[in-house]
């Protein structure tokens, strides 16, 4: 994670510190690019190494729960289709940790972002009750998108407009988010018919969003999948995607290269936003049919490790997704053939993280053995 060092309302992170610049002989410094895949790995096998001496503490072969683990998440077609099911929200809210990310912004709000906008969404659904079955679904997909934008765009302003610090403002705007979604659910949107669970009425079963035909994964992952190839190409292939990537190193620079940087900064963080209330928008469309509690899955907070294990990449943002999506669909299957609880793979999650935020300081500091010189 990269701290941020300018002053207040410029909004960028400052650059990895350089290499040693001592030469030594037969090594070399490994390329950007190739740091880029060899510390995230590194990182995920001494992750995997500390898990398996924590099952083994707790009494279990390391090696066997590896295994189950493989199983749960890829073993058969029907954990596999329930792996693409649990990826399918991470693909969105990765990216409201990335494409901020991209203008130097370390924003972990996606959680907030995700339950509004299922609220959104479950509210849009009973609002337009009665319309045809395309406009009450473009509205909740519309009201979901555009409740994640303005939460976590509040904090790209923020931070650009008062220099608050966009990783607390976000975090604490997420609990904010939470709370009124349990607010409304219990409350002025409440079901009176949901006596059990709180929940919003439902939006109607000609109103939800169907499967894949062949799979039983809705059209959620094919969502996920295009917005990340659509935030790469607008990353890496756009002059907005440049401007985000001069602010994010320098916002000084931007500036006098005459880039709007807070312009950007907001632009970033509500685009980011978006993304995670259309996965949130899915989650009720798709799988719950009414917003309530169950939104708060978590689902936000692995879309920060998930974003960070892709080093903010759109496109290594997809089998990342996968990956974990695959840890969390194994979850149950440990449960049952080992007695551990279903929450033992966010022990996975959450080492994954921390060793993850540890291994940035290697940026800029492995070295290699270079092959000798001819003399």
């Amino acid at each position: 994670m990269q701290a941020t060092t300018e002053s207040p309302g410029l909004g960028a992170a400052a650059p990895r510190p350089a290499a040693p610049k001592t030469r030594v002989p037969g090594l070399g410094a490994l390329g950007p690019r190739l740091e880029a895949f060899v510390i995230p790995l590194l990182a995920l096998v001494v992750s995997f190494v500390l898990f398996g001496a924590f099952v083994a503490l707790a009494g279990h072969p390391p090696l066997a729960v590896f295994y189950e683990m493989y199983r749960g998440a890829f073993g058969t077609w029907f954990s596999f289709q329930n792996t693409l099911q649990r990826a399918s929200p991470l693909l969105l809210t990765a990216l409201c940790t990335a494409l901020p990310a991209r203008a130097g912004l370390v924003v972990i709000g996606g959680e907030g972002a995700f339950v509004l906008g299922g609220l959104a969404a479950g509210a849009a659904g009973v609002g337009l009750a009665g319309s045809p079955p395309t406009t009450v679904v473009a509205g909740m997909f519309s009201a979901g998108a555009l409740a994640g934008a303005l939460w976590i765009g509040a904090a790209g302003l923020l931070r650009a407009k008062r220099g608050v610090n966009e990783t607390i403002s976000s975090l604490l705007l997420s609990y904010i988010g939470i709370a009124l979604l349990n607010h409304c659910v219990e409350g002025p949107l409440r079901d009176p018919e949901s006596l059990n669970k709180p929940s919003t009425r439902h939006i109607g079963e000609a109103n939800l969003i169907g499967a894949m035909p062949g799979l039983d994964v809705h059209w959620g992952l094919v969502v996920g999948i295009v917005a990340c190839l659509a935030a790469y190409v607008l990353t890496e292939r756009t002059v907005f995607g440049f401007s985000a990537a001069l602010v994010g190193g320098n916002a000084r620079a931007a500036r006098l290269s005459g880039v709007k940087v807070s312009q950007v900064l907001i632009i970033m963080c509500a685009l980011g936003g978006a993304a995670a209330g259309t996965a949130g928008a899915f989650e009720v469309a798709a799988v719950h049919g009414r917003a309530n509690a169950s939104l708060v899955a978590g689902y936000g907070y692995a879309g920060i490790l998930v974003s960070f294990l892709a080093r903010h990449h759109g496109l290594a943002i997809i089998p990342v997704s996968l990956f974990l999506g695959g840890i969390a669909a194994s979850g149950g299957l440990l449960q049952r053939v080992f007695g551990l609880p279903d929450a033992t793979v966010n022990v996975l999650q959450g080492i994954l993280f921390v060793v993850l935020i540890a291994s940035d300081t290697l940026y800029g500091r492995v070295r290699y053995r270079a092959p000798a010189e001819a003399s």
